[in-house]
């Protein structure tokens, strides 16, 4: 077995083994879960990360890829992004040997840890115990299944309140304020994790847009805003391939001064409509909640959303 760096950006062919190799773990380990497809896999190899240094490495059984962040307060940490092997080349000492791989760049590159997201019922969580990994923060993914035909046009806003909605980078007018309805979520559950949470400014926030749409995505953008000019609330979805079926929600945020009045649903299903009537192909809105956010996950029990598997960010200290 050889493992070889992969050279960033790569070609074509390394693009289409490393999603054949995403597309093979999948089908065994989350069959019910829509892969990457392959031009979310070139985006993610082909585009670097807006906080962080991209490492990968390729065999013909197996994937890995790690972020080395780049922040500030976080160089001492990374995130392990991919290790993938194929189902047939398991239990042969890929994963170990990919790991080894990653390991000696932790330790080059003086990180003290490392974490990852690991679905608890498949095998990466006995192999991450295995080399040490801890589940810092307990969390689940949940599923919105979008309806079909046309769409309804979602609920007005609440008295004082005024929806918009934005499609690509938030407008340089809203940056800062949207910028400050994010610093919300730093009450939000992170369990023991060493990734320090950065301030959010507008240059950061269109950063972390940007990188979707570098990578061919699409990103939207709905919020509940006031007449002196605050977010007062938002929700989030990326689209990393547009004509796929399946969307990322992102953060959905309702600022503490105006919890109470139902931003938070209002929000998520002016959302949906806009996402049903502009891809026509999308049929779910997936994404994670932890387990101690219980305002949170009653939100999207209301809106319709199901649990659709248990997770955990896992973190190993070297």
């Amino acid at each position: 077995m050889m493992i070889r760096s992969l050279t960033l950006p790569p070609s074509d062919t390394d693009v289409d083994a490393w999603t054949a190799v995403l597309a093979a773990a999948q089908s065994t380990d989350l069959p019910d879960v829509p892969a990457p497809t392959r031009s979310e896999t070139a985006g993610r190899l082909r585009v670097r990360p807006a906080r962080a240094r991209h490492v990968c490495w390729a065999a013909d059984e197996g994937v890995a890829a790690l972020l080395l962040f780049t922040d500030e307060g976080n160089t001492h940490t990374a995130f392990l992004d991919v290790l993938a092997v194929r189902p047939e080349a398991r239990r042969r000492g890929v994963g170990t040997a990919l790991w080894e791989r990653v390991r000696a760049e932790l330790l080059a590159q003086d990180r003290t840890s490392v974490s990852a997201m690991v679905d608890l019922d498949g095998p990466g969580r006995r192999f991450a115990q295995s080399l040490g990994f801890e589940n810092v923060l307990p969390l689940a993914w949940y599923v919105r299944d979008l309806p079909v035909g046309t769409p309804a046009p979602g609920p007005a806003a609440p008295a004082g309140y005024e929806l918009l909605t934005w499609h690509g980078l938030v407008p340089d007018g809203w940056a800062p304020a949207a910028a400050a309805a994010h610093g919300a979520m730093e009450d939000a559950p992170s369990g023991d994790m060493d990734e320090q949470t950065q301030s959010w400014t507008a240059q950061r926030l269109h950063a972390a847009q940007q990188l979707i749409l570098d990578r061919g995505g699409e990103m939207v953008t709905v919020a509940a805003v006031t007449a002196a000019g605050e977010v007062a609330a938002y929700t989030e979805v990326a689209l990393a391939d547009p004509s796929g079926p399946r969307a990322l929600q992102y953060d959905t945020v309702v600022v503490p001064g105006h919890r109470g009045h139902g931003l938070g649903r209002v929000v998520k299903l002016r959302m949906e409509a806009e996402l049903a009537g502009r891809y026509p192909a999308l049929r779910q809105i997936a994404t994670t909640v932890a387990d101690e956010n219980a305002p949170m996950r009653a939100v999207n029990e209301a809106v319709g959303y199901r649990r659709e598997r248990a997770a955990g960010i896992f973190q190993l200290k070297l």
